[in-house]
């Protein structure tokens, strides 16, 4: 096993200085599959109340899984009553709560005073329990207004997360005052989309940092565009299937089948064309589940028969004629390993 186990119990932990929170909108779906590509699984155990640091040696975090509650009497129990500790059959399960505000960070920190999280046992006093991992991803930052370069001297990129806002008070902050970058909360809707639509399976690829592109989701407020991702390797391929048409992607024997990225839509008039031009087709169409659908019923199989049709994706656009265009790699059949 390539795994390196620094697991991190911290029952009473002193106060830190916030630095850095930030969004992620999915967890790395993609690598988290084989744990080739972990450099470290963690878990960090941090009183209610005070502040939980996540960090990443090397690598970036990915959150696992985040419990709220108590399921032990001597965790967090200094100074505490008898009867705030003796409930251990207390626990919430909160992982996207806190993935939202460390997946794709170096490090995070989290004032748990500012989480809003339902009790689950009023009178218990509890503690958070976060499992998490390091896995390896290049890192971009751009500030508000310019354009982030990303580049694979080797593969095409995969784009794990992405945020245009601000989750710190020191990024993008030279010669500001402090009114512009006093708001260390504020995370983008919608940046994961768009940045994955220009740049997944490119080998280099520009992203303009601007309310133009992405929502602004805290106007007065100084923002930068903060992305994690990975190169992965040149053996990729790109299927299309035309709507109301289905395919099979099928894997050479002791190979898996590994999904990249699928849109169920059209972003070109010239694939899959239609018999009658006069009728308009829109070319900005996207299905936001398509990646999800397609890797659910292939990932980690040698073939899968997947169709190209409203049934399974929705329809995105009424009226425009879709295709379904995917990309994807045969890795090593590691999964029985």
């Amino acid at each position: 096993m390539w795994i390196i186990s620094s697991l991190k119990a911290r029952s009473n932990i002193s106060t830190l200085d916030s630095r850095m929170v930030s969004l992620s909108i999915i967890l790395f779906i993609l690598l988290s599959l084989s744990s080739r590509f972990v450099i470290s699984a963690e878990k960090v155990i941090t009183c209610d109340g005070e502040i939980q640091r996540l960090s990443c040696d090397t690598g970036v975090i990915s959150v696992q899984s985040v419990s709220f509650g108590r399921t032990n009497e001597n965790i967090c129990s200094i100074g505490r009553l008898k009867d705030q500790i003796s409930n251990t059959q207390c626990s919430l399960e909160i992982p996207k709560l806190i993935a939202k505000r460390c997946d794709g960070l170096k490090v995070c920190e989290i004032n748990t005073q500012e989480l809003s999280v339902q009790d689950p046992c009023v009178e218990t006093y509890k503690y958070y329990t976060t499992n998490y991992i390091c896995i390896p991803a290049e890192t971009s930052v751009t500030c508000q207004g310019g354009y982030s370069s990303l580049y694979c001297e080797n593969g095409r990129i995969q784009i794990n997360t992405a945020n245009y806002g601000r989750t710190d008070k020191h990024t993008c902050s030279e010669g500001l005052p402090s009114d512009q970058i006093q708001n260390t909360t504020c995370y983008s809707p919608n940046a994961l989309s768009p940045v994955s639509q220009r740049c997944n399976g490119m080998k280099s690829c520009e992203v303009f940092a601007t309310h133009t592109v992405f929502t602004d989701p805290c106007n007065g407020t100084y923002k930068y565009l903060a992305i994690s991702y990975n190169c992965l390797p040149l053996a990729i391929w790109s299927r299309v299937i035309c709507e109301n048409r289905n395919t099979t992607l099928k894997c050479e024997e002791g190979t898996r089948l590994q999904i990249h990225n699928a849109n169920y839509g059209r972003t070109e008039s010239s694939i899959c064309p239609i018999t009658n031009p006069k009728v308009p087709q829109q070319t900005d169409c996207y299905a936001s589940n398509s990646k999800e659908i397609v890797a659910e019923r292939c990932d980690g199989k040698n073939d899968c028969v997947i169709s190209a049709s409203n049934a399974v994706f929705s329809d995105p656009c009424y009226g425009t004629f879709k295709y379904l265009h995917i990309t994807y790699s045969c890795v090593a059949d590691y999964f029985d390993s």
